[in-house]
């Protein structure tokens, strides 16, 4: 087995460690990672690794100064091993997976659709990311979905959850919701449950000057703005921002520039991962970061027993298609090859109308 590993205070330090895959015990089952994308939602992974646990999921090979960690990933995976009988050898689950080849997992609460992951090291962990749908056997599973699936449905379940928050806090009072790294899948994703809500204020997409051409040719912000051009907000009408970029930067003068009229800061992602961190004028008390697995556990409790997965579902299905008309699949071969692949996503350098595949 194979491990792509980064340093936890270093993204830019990653390496490949290899070892025997390891003997199961009763209980376990080996699985044999297939597929999985690749965005800037990972790199916010690692950046907050330590704050949020990302980190704890998938203890690393050879870490003897405990200062490796793995970033996870959404994708695929095949049963290859079994010493768990209610779940055979030939499954295959989507779910949250290491960047490896192989995985060790205990099933556990298996249904006919679900199995949850119940390794010790995870079982402090938030259920949504230890919870893998069981694909063999549907019938309305399509393989040639695949890569639609793992790149943007962790993407767009987070938008569908940011608009749901939004709206539950009756957009705090704003007239207009600013959404930073307007790029970014998560904010399209945000932009097209806005666009769709009638209800919804007037949407501002704040991006670099290299991608305004890209995100006002979507048609979804009324508004696209560089991040040169905060002045031209209008700083009289109440503001709700919802940031993907975490540049202390441009958040520390929008604040400034808002002043009273930035009602509330939804701090989501970090795609300018370099620039993290608050600055002078940026607004703490009116600030808080969003963490979705959070919000889908009150959802879930709200509105019932499978029923936050049915709207989401159905949100993700019609996002994804729209989005048909601006994205473009890439894919790379075997995990050997992921290096550049990685630095380029963690410096910014891939077109945000690209997903990023990688097959094992």
């Amino acid at each position: 087995m194979m491990q792509f590993q980064v340093r936890k205070d270093d993204l830019s330090n990653h390496r490949l460690v290899e070892a025997d895959a390891p003997d199961l015990a009763d209980g376990e089952i080996l699985l044999k990672v297939d597929r999985f994308g690749l965005t800037a939602n990972n790199i916010t992974y690692g950046v907050v690794g330590e704050r949020i646990g990302y980190w704890n999921f998938f203890p690393p090979l050879n870490d003897d100064d405990g200062r490796w960690g793995i970033i996870p990933v959404w994708g695929f995976a095949d049963v290859v091993a079994s010493n768990a009988a209610e779940v055979p050898e030939g499954e295959r689950l989507y779910g949250y997976f290491s960047m490896a080849t192989h995985l060790v997992m205990r099933p556990q609460k298996v249904s006919e659709t679900r199995i949850f992951d119940g390794s010790k090291h995870r079982s402090a962990l938030p259920p949504v990311y230890n919870s893998y749908v069981r694909l063999t056997g549907q019938p309305d599973y399509d393989r040639a979905l695949d890569s639609a699936r793992m790149v943007l449905h962790p993407l767009y379940a987070t938008s569908f959850c940011l608009h749901d928050f939004l709206t539950d806090n009756d957009w705090f009072g704003a007239e207009q919701i600013m959404v930073i790294s307007a790029s970014s899948k998560t904010a399209i994703g945000l932009a097209y449950a806005l666009t769709d809500d009638e209800r919804a204020p007037a949407s501002i997409g704040m991006t670099s000057a290299r991608n305004l051409d890209l995100v006002r040719s979507l048609g979804l912000y009324d508004t696209v703005l560089s991040y040169d051009e905060i002045e031209a907000v209008d700083a009289a009408k109440p503001t709700a921002i919802v940031d993907m970029s975490g540049s202390g930067s441009v958040l520390s003068e929008l604040h400034a520039h808002l002043g009273d009229n930035m009602r509330y800061c939804s701090n989501v992602g970090v795609t300018h991962w370099s620039e993290f961190g608050p600055g002078p004028g940026f607004i703490r008390e009116r600030s808080h970061m969003f963490f979705a697995p959070g919000h889908i556990q009150k959802r879930a409790g709200e509105w019932g027993k499978g029923e936050f997965e049915k709207r989401a579902l159905a949100f993700w299905q019609s996002a994804a298609e729209r989005s048909n008309d601006w994205l473009t699949y890439e894919t790379t071969e075997g995990l050997a090859d992921i290096a550049g692949l990685f630095d380029d996503l963690r410096d910014g350098k891939v077109s945000p109308h690209t997903g990023l595949a990688v097959t094992l």
